[in-house]
């Protein structure tokens, strides 16, 4: 079907997004030029908003309209102790936990030479940095266990190991619900490794 013209740009800018096919892209589409103008206003300027106001912390480069971030910030958080993460979706879903309460360091991505992403991509050297001069008890190695991150940690446990400081790894496994029958070898190998004592 032809689409006039302002609408057919409308979903081929919908489909640039990550995870979001032609029909969704149409989908939004249609949503979106059915709301009341000043709705749509309001989304656009969101939009905007957010892509002029938020920025990167210079200290642990996670995306915030702070500079330092909300995070490095806060007094309460444990300075002493410090995730390392791939992107700040990640340092998202450890927040929800409610159980992490030490300083994080987004790397921007993970090590992968197929796609032309090395060590010098990532921000490992500002984190080398923070890691120099500082009195560490602990790092910590919260990336997704996919071939490009345990290349990734593999690299930050050999470049980290010289400090002296404690370098640990998320234990990775089986999801609450799932059955083992359908768990692939590595997800149930990690499971064993991470196990714990009742």
């Amino acid at each position: 079907m032809q689409y006039t013209k302002p609408l057919a740009r409308l979903i081929e800018e919908f489909q640039k997004l990550p995870g979001i096919g032609p029909r969704s892209a149409q989908r939004m589409a249609f949503y979106l030029l059915k709301m009341p103008a000043d709705e749509v206003r309001q989304f656009s300027n969101a939009i905007l908003e957010a892509k002029e106001k938020i920025k990167y912390c210079r200290t642990c480069f996670n995306m915030s309209s702070l500079d330092p971030c909300e995070i490095c910030q806060d007094n309460r958080r444990d300075k002493t102790v410090i995730c390392i993460i791939s992107e700040t979706k990640d340092l998202i879903a450890l927040e929800r936990t409610r159980e992490y309460k030490g300083l994080y360091h987004v790397l921007q991505g993970l090590i992968s030479p197929l796609d032309g992403i090395g060590p010098e991509d990532l921000r490992i050297r500002e984190l080398l940095e923070r890691v120099t001069g500082h009195d560490l008890a602990e790092i910590i190695l919260a990336i997704n266990p996919s071939i490009e991150g345990e290349a990734t940690s593999l690299y930050l446990g050999k470049i980290l190991k010289p400090f002296g400081v404690k370098v640990s790894r998320i234990a990775f496994g089986l999801p609450v619900g799932s059955d083992l029958e359908y768990a692939d070898e590595i997800t149930l190998a990690r499971a064993l490794e991470g196990r714990r004592e009742i």
